[in-house]
């Protein structure tokens, strides 16, 4: 059987290369797949194959690896569908372009709008999340900095509004499960506190807060989180760092020097945009050497674009322009992203940082991040069966979402 043949069934399947999982290579390793589940990861001498009958070894090219399926927990689109829109077909198909590029497990981001379209555009994510297309909603807004909204509109930017929150709570029917926020907002500290007592991830993002005001806060929120007892949230994020907030100065550090810090300490983790246009390479390998892959996560920041030539875009309310493949409002501000997260995660490793710890970021740490470590983010026995093959280049070859196979993208990236 050829890879991307029969992709809309599922099977039980032998996989045989390289295992790159939990941040450790196994090599002349295996992958077997029943029933949806992985059955079994190990040398191929350890398999008694005739407790699973029926497995069909899968052709693949020498020098393959085995990778758990990419999570990626910012993301607003991709081929055509901005998921910010509310619009529900269009999302639908970049959720499969999506799962096909490799992202098996992906959070659909909204950004800051009205009311009216926030609302809108979470019915229609929890629809979606109800279907388990997506793991849920993050909500990059609205509470942000004024100073530092890159492509938020700042029309819609507003300071914390607990009867809002407890709109878009209700809207999301429990699928929320991050939400972007500045500290230095005016009862920033009571929406941290909402969201740790419904279970949602705080990211802090978006900010133009001093050093002491973004540790004060993400120390808050990681003690409420702790307190909880909901165990559904790991730690609180950043959201893109060095994005969206003031740059590192050695008079004025600002809110990277706090999050560097508290990621080194494993108290947060930090996204990164590792795609060539949001952070030099020096910068993303900086980081991992740091902080560790362990307190990394590799994130797109994708939106309509990805997957489809450069011209005219939409990303929410905004208008955007793709040229080269990097997006950009009108005034020349990034504007999301156009690589999808096996993209990233090649050009870290591009960057200097070794594949293991690359793929860790892209996969356990974000699944533990919404609490679903015990289901996708690595290749471990009983694990619903989310697997990416690349060959030695990092170019996707097969992708399996729960043991079934995925061809290519109708549109190539």
């Amino acid at each position: 059987m050829k890879p991307g043949q029969n992709a809309a069934e599922a099977g039980n399947y032998l996989l045989a290369g390289t295992v790159l999982t939990d941040g450790s290579a196994q090599t002349d390793a295996v992958v077997a797949v029943t029933e949806g589940r992985i059955a079994y990861v190990g040398p191929r001498e350890g398999l008694d194959a005739s407790l699973l009958p029926g497995l069909e070894e899968l052709e693949l090219p020498p020098g393959s690896m085995i990778l758990p399926g990419l999570v990626d927990l910012h993301c607003h689109g991709a081929v055509g569908g901005d998921f910010p829109s509310g619009d529900s077909d269009p999302a639908r198909t970049a959720v499969d372009f999506l799962h096909r590029s490799g992202t098996t497990t992906l959070l659909a981001s909204m950004v800051t709008a009205s009311r009216e379209d926030l609302l809108r555009g979470f019915a229609t994510l929890r629809q979606l999340a109800d279907e388990g297309l997506i793991a849920g909603i993050h909500s990059e807004g609205p509470f942000l900095s004024h100073a530092r909204c890159g492509a938020q509109d700042p029309r819609f930017l507003r300071e914390p509004d607990l009867p809002l929150l407890g709109e878009l709570l209700a809207a999301a029917g429990s699928y929320l499960r991050t939400m972007t926020y500045a500290p230095e907002l005016p009862g920033a500290n009571a929406v941290v506190r909402t969201l740790a007592e419904h279970g949602v991830t705080p990211s802090l993002g978006h900010t133009d807060a001093d050093a002491r005001t973004t540790a004060a806060s993400l120390t808050e929120a990681a003690e409420l989180l702790a307190a909880s007892g909901l165990g559904t949230v790991s730690r609180p994020t950043v959201t893109h760092l060095f994005n969206g907030m003031p740059p590192l100065h050695h008079r004025s550090p600002g809110p990277v020097a706090a999050c560097l810090r508290l990621a080194g300490a494993g108290t947060i983790a930090v996204e990164l945009i590792a795609d060539g246009a949001h952070l030099d390479p020096e910068t993303v390998r900086m980081v991992f050497d740091l902080v560790g892959a362990e307190n990394v996560v590799l994130v797109t920041d994708s939106m309509a674009a990805t997957g489809l030539p450069d011209g005219d875009y939409e990303l929410g309310p905004a208008a955007v322009s793709v040229s080269g493949a990097v997006a950009r409002l009108s005034n020349g501000t990034l504007a999301g992203g156009t690589a999808t997260l096996l993209d990233v995660v090649r050009r870290t490793i591009d960057a200097g940082v070794e594949p293991a710890a690359a793929v860790l970021s892209a996969t356990a740490v974000p699944a533990a991040i919404i609490g679903r470590e015990q289901e996708i983010g690595s290749l471990r026995a009983g694990l619903r069966a989310d697997v990416v093959v690349v060959d030695r280049d990092f170019r996707r070859v097969l992708v399996l979402r729960a043991g079934r196979t995925l061809g290519r993208p109708a549109v190539g990236v």
